[in-house]
């Protein structure tokens, strides 16, 4: 876990940076397919695993609720403070969070599993902190596209001809790199992934994979890819 850690708080600027400009993914289609599943927050306690910078704990506190940020990167949960001085954020891994008991309505992952080296006992955690009827939503790599760390093939002419896809069935971690951030990402194979909410008990309520709008992709013609390859799955699991 100091791993991963000590990559994200080397690469903690960079990754400001990029999510600072512009992240279409995020933008275009991570945000609304996520709020739109938080739905009406006000008066909700959220817990925000891997928070990152804080960047949705304060679109959540925006729209009424009571968020806890919990990332194990220094060097980004600065920066929530320093944006969002009213959350609160703690500094720890997803594989032990610090909460006494199930007290959260609400539960999120944002792009964070692919980071977390013992995905099982972090997804564990997480059902730990729901409340009975709390309900854990999750956004994460598609088991897919996170085999292809290499990104598109392309052809002479520059066209994208097809995304590789390899070792599917494995588990393994790579070193990503792109815009100065490198960090490790996990791929593991959707079963598995499924398998650690089911044993937990979760019930699937939910299962997306977000593409962008029409709109989107006729302002940002580069988001058609995914038309091709859906680079992402949003899922909401509740606790009974």
């Amino acid at each position: 876990m100091a791993t991963e850690s000590q990559h994200w708080n080397d690469s903690a600027q960079a990754w400001l940076d990029f999510v600072d400009g512009s992240d279409p993914n995020r933008d275009c289609v991570l945000d609304p397919a996520m709020l739109r599943l938080c739905g009406d927050v006000r008066g909700l306690r959220v817990l925000d695993v891997g928070c990152g910078d804080g960047r949705f704990c304060r679109m959540l506190s925006e729209r009424g609720a009571v968020t806890t940020g919990i990332d194990p990167t220094a060097a980004l949960l600065a920066v929530a403070r320093e944006r969002h001085p009213e959350g609160d954020y703690v500094e720890a891994f997803a594989e032990s969070l610090p909460v006494a008991g199930a007290g959260y309505d609400l539960v999120v992952s944002y792009v964070t599993l692919c980071d977390i080296a013992d995905y099982r006992q972090g997804i564990a955690e997480m059902a730990r902190a729901l409340k009975p009827g709390g309900r854990l939503l999750v956004a994460n790599l598609n088991s897919v596209a996170s085999t292809a760390i290499e990104g598109w093939h392309m052809g002479e002419d520059g066209r994208q001809l097809h995304m590789p896809v390899d070792n599917y069935t494995f588990e393994w971690g790579a070193i990503v790199q792109w815009r100065g951030i490198r960090i490790v990402n996990y791929h593991r194979p959707m079963c598995d992934y499924m398998d650690a909410f089911l044993s937990q008990g979760l019930a699937l309520t939910r299962y997306e994979e977000p593409i962008p709008s029409p709109e989107q992709i006729k302002e940002r013609p580069r988001l058609a890819e995914y038309l091709r390859v859906r680079h992402f799955v949003v899922m909401e699991w509740r606790k009974p």
